[in-house]
């Protein structure tokens, strides 16, 4: 992993971490949590993906224990979510925004951080979709909700494309910044559109 690479994807990381945690405490806020539950489903929300991803290509212990930025991040937005929250609600569907822009960057940063350790170019896919989805899911069920990605959406599917831009770029050798952002955009835009047009991942047959 060079250090320009190394750099980009911690960077992702963070707007990750942040931008996650925020929909987290968004949501808490909807919900009319106290200061201390918008603070516990931030940090759910922002750290719980990035955890799955890091003990299973055995980056141990986890970034997100390591790295002070990374609580910082969480807790930050967490606050922001609680004292900014009207100004937050401007954006409409604030959760929908938020949750499109973090699954891009989750999905970008977990997948080119499992094919930096050595993981195979699929694995790094399913792992790209585990950071991106894992702390949303967390995020849904610690206030009673069906996790968005088990609802019939295009949700893990637009992580996955997310990835396969990632795994493509650097099959083709092509610089990272340009390919990181096509595919954090790429991402954001197939979510948001799948929500305001009702797409939905095909369902399987039955009663």
């Amino acid at each position: 992993m060079t250090g320009q690479t190394s750099t980009l994807l911690l960077a992702m990381d963070l707007a990750g971490v942040f931008v996650f945690g925020l929909s987290g405490g968004t949501l808490a806020v909807r919900h009319r949590l106290d200061l201390f539950g918008v603070l516990v489903l931030s940090l759910a929300a922002a750290l719980a993906g990035g955890v799955f991803r890091d003990l299973l290509i055995g980056a141990v212990p986890p970034a997100s224990l390591q790295d002070d930025r990374y609580l910082l991040a969480a807790l930050a937005s967490g606050f922001a979510a609680f004292f900014f929250h009207p100004q937050i609600n401007r954006l409409g569907k604030p959760v929908m925004v938020l949750d499109a822009a973090g699954l891009g960057l989750f999905a970008v940063a977990g997948c080119g951080k499992a094919l930096a350790f050595g993981v195979g170019p699929l694995p790094a896919a399913l792992l790209a979709s585990l950071t991106a989805c894992g702390g949303g899911a967390m995020r849904d069920l610690l206030v009673a909700e069906v996790p968005r990605v088990l609802r019939e959406e295009i949700y893990a599917l637009a992580a996955l494309l997310g990835a396969a831009i990632v795994i493509a770029g650097q099959a083709l050798k092509l610089p990272d910044l340009p390919v990181a952002v096509t595919a954090v955009l790429a991402v954001f835009i197939l979510r948001v559109v799948s929500v305001l047009r009702g797409w939905s991942a095909p369902r399987a047959p039955g009663s």
